[in-house]
């Protein structure tokens, strides 16, 4: 029912997951990823940042699936950079899942000066077992050939925000060439874009949602995406992916929808990278102090 991507790993990920972003802790996120398990999802994403890893760690154990079925993926929040600190919130995060492991575990964000230290971190857990694959978010092509210059190391997974009112044409297609799997967060334009004539237009020849349309839009070109609902119903609609194609004609409409409209932080914004790095920098340097 739900196809998979292979990593350059050769570990295989379903190309459509359930996203965990916005879901408060506690049952709002443990009903919503028990929902989509039963509906038929097996890729869960869930983040340091987002404060729900526990509850998405507890859907996982009372599923009555095989944890070797469910591909769980978490993140390293900016807070948490650094070598000795990445690694020890990802050991965080793995008690409050009350996992063995995580399928995959990425960086959020490519943190200036310590994005490199905290890769190798992954590394380090990744060559230990606790992580199966490690990638990097929010990174753009720069951030990337630094990634493998400075690690030698390529990442699996590469996720962005991405929908065809953010086609990232170029990225995409560096990600394919460099075998990094490219993985669309908000696809939905957080519900911005759900009632814009021109997609509703598709959408009805379809006669599916426009969420749909969009998610629709990202598996054709072999984008993994992952979707975000505390709702039941458009949980359920969110997965059935699998009866219908858009036309090319079609697709090619949708790939000419970018105005490059973001919802969330833009990686290329460099005063915001610094204003984060800088931050993160200066919490390190408070904890080293405490330490002497």
């Amino acid at each position: 029912m739900n196809p998979t991507a292979t990593l350059n790993n050769s570990l295989k990920i379903p190309y459509l997951g359930f996203g965990t972003w916005k879901l408060s802790s506690g049952k709002e996120t443990y009903d919503a990823v028990r929902y989509a398990l039963d509906v038929g999802y097996r890729h869960i994403d869930t983040a340091q940042f987002y404060g729900n890893e526990a509850d998405v760690g507890k859907a996982v154990h009372e599923s009555n699936i095989s944890r070797e079925e469910i591909f769980v993926v978490s993140k390293v929040a900016i807070s948490n950079f650094g070598y000795e600190q990445t690694i020890k919130s990802v050991e965080e995060s793995l008690n409050k899942a009350k996992l063995d492991y995580f399928d995959l575990f990425l960086l959020h964000f490519p943190v200036q000066q310590l994005r490199i230290e905290s890769y190798k971190a992954l590394e380090k857990l990744h060559s230990e077992g606790k992580l199966r694959s490690i990638g990097v978010s929010n990174f753009t092509i720069e951030h990337l050939e630094e990634l493998v210059d400075e690690t030698g190391i390529i990442p699996a997974v590469n996720q962005v925000e991405f929908s065809p009112y953010l086609n990232q044409k170029e990225l995409h297609e560096y990600c394919k060439e460099k075998g990094i799997q490219l993985e669309a967060y908000s696809p939905l334009t957080q519900g911005v874009k759900l009632n814009d004539p021109k997609l509703t237009k598709i959408a009805e020849k379809y006669n599916k949602s426009t969420a749909q349309i969009l998610i629709k839009w990202c598996l054709q070109h072999e984008i993994v995406v992952i979707p975000k609902s505390s709702n039941p119903e458009r949980i359920k609609q969110n997965f059935q992916m699998f009866d219908f194609e858009i036309l090319q004609e079609d697709m090619n409409a949708l790939d000419g929808f970018n105005e490059n409209f973001r919802n969330s932080w833009n990686p290329e914004d460099k005063k915001q990278l610094s204003t984060f790095s800088n931050g993160v920098i200066r919490k390190l340097s408070k904890l080293k102090t405490r330490m002497l």
